[in-house]
């Protein structure tokens, strides 16, 4: 999948994975992956700073666990995040219309 593509909506993509449920890191990167059918892989670098971004904007909560003797860091939507991903989720849908549009009438 091309960069240009993700950039800009890696925000998006986790909250779409989280509201799913909870989730560590990893798994956030591995469910991005299987949904995209390994097209889309998240690097640690780019995927930790956007979870810290959305924990900022108060829409991602985040809270230590230990499973299976390991301490990780679990995710979550929040009651804003929910908000922000419904606001999103319409603003893709309207731009979505319009490039199907664009692209219709330039007979692509």
């Amino acid at each position: 999948m091309e960069a240009e593509y993700v950039r800009g909506h890696l925000g998006t993509m986790i909250l779409a994975v989280l509201a799913a449920g909870p989730a560590h890191g990893y798994g956030i990167g591995a469910e991005l992956k299987r949904r995209s059918e390994e097209q889309l892989e998240v690097l640690e670098g780019s995927l930790y700073p956007a979870l810290h971004r959305l924990e900022e904007a108060g829409w991602v909560d985040s809270k230590w666990e230990t499973q299976e003797g390991r301490r990780r860091r679990s995710y979550s939507l929040t009651a804003d995040g929910k908000d922000e991903l419904l606001e999103r989720a319409a603003k893709w849908t309207a731009f979505q219309a319009f490039m199907s549009s664009l692209l219709e009438a330039a007979g692509a």
